[in-house]
């Protein structure tokens, strides 16, 4: 086992852990191409308010209207939307092994993530993620987001956890170093197999 304390709280991110990730670059690619879009316009807009949304400072719905409705469109609004929240798509594998680490393992299961409220709220409830997570310390409902150092805190807190008795899981090498950096122990998701087995080494079964 890599730690001779017992890890009492499992923090997962959500997008790239769980689930694909909810609106990234590829995902705004393929809405710029699929609803004719200038892409060097619509990335440079997103970049300018997508740190709000994510902080909960902006509904899904005043960020579309700043980064793609500011300008009149042939589409409507809503097809937009609705095409942004079929992006997210299940990793089945993923899902089914965090469930039977909830299962089996007397620990609680908390998730750290960035993303925007309406369409945390979605993944949450449409791929039953309560049933694996107990708790969600998401940017929109904390005001903070990774890889600030706060939303870290924010969790340990709510857990009431020491770091080194907490294990985060994530597939940004930048969000696992500055978890490592409070002394929380940490994996670099790439590979479920590689995950499967570091998990094991920490004693989760």
């Amino acid at each position: 086992m890599k730690n001779n304390k017992q890890i009492l709280t499992l923090f997962l991110d959500i997008g790239g852990v769980l689930l694909t990730n909810g609106w990234d670059r590829n995902m705004r690619k393929k809405a710029a191409d699929n609803f004719h879009l200038d892409l060097e316009e619509f990335e440079e807009r997103h970049q300018m308010v997508f740190n709000p949304y994510e902080e909960g400072k902006l509904s899904i719905d005043e960020y579309l209207e700043l980064v793609v409705f500011h300008k009149k469109r042939d589409f409507d609004f809503n097809d937009f939307k609705k095409f942004l929240f079929a992006q997210t798509q299940p990793l089945p594998d993923m899902i089914k092994m965090f469930k039977s680490i909830s299962k089996n393992n007397p620990l609680n299961i908390g998730a750290i993530s960035n993303e925007g409220r309406e369409l945390t709220i979605y993944r949450v409830n449409h791929f039953g993620l309560k049933d694996i997570i107990r708790f969600f310390i998401c940017s929109c409902f904390v005001h903070f987001r990774k890889p600030d150092k706060d939303i870290f805190r924010i969790a340990l807190d709510v857990a009431q956890v020491a770091p080194e008795q907490s294990l985060y899981v994530d597939d940004t090498k930048l969000h696992i170093e500055v978890a490592r950096s409070l002394g929380m122990n940490t994996i670099h998701h790439v590979d479920i197999n590689v995950t499967r087995q570091e998990l094991s080494d920490y004693g989760l079964v």
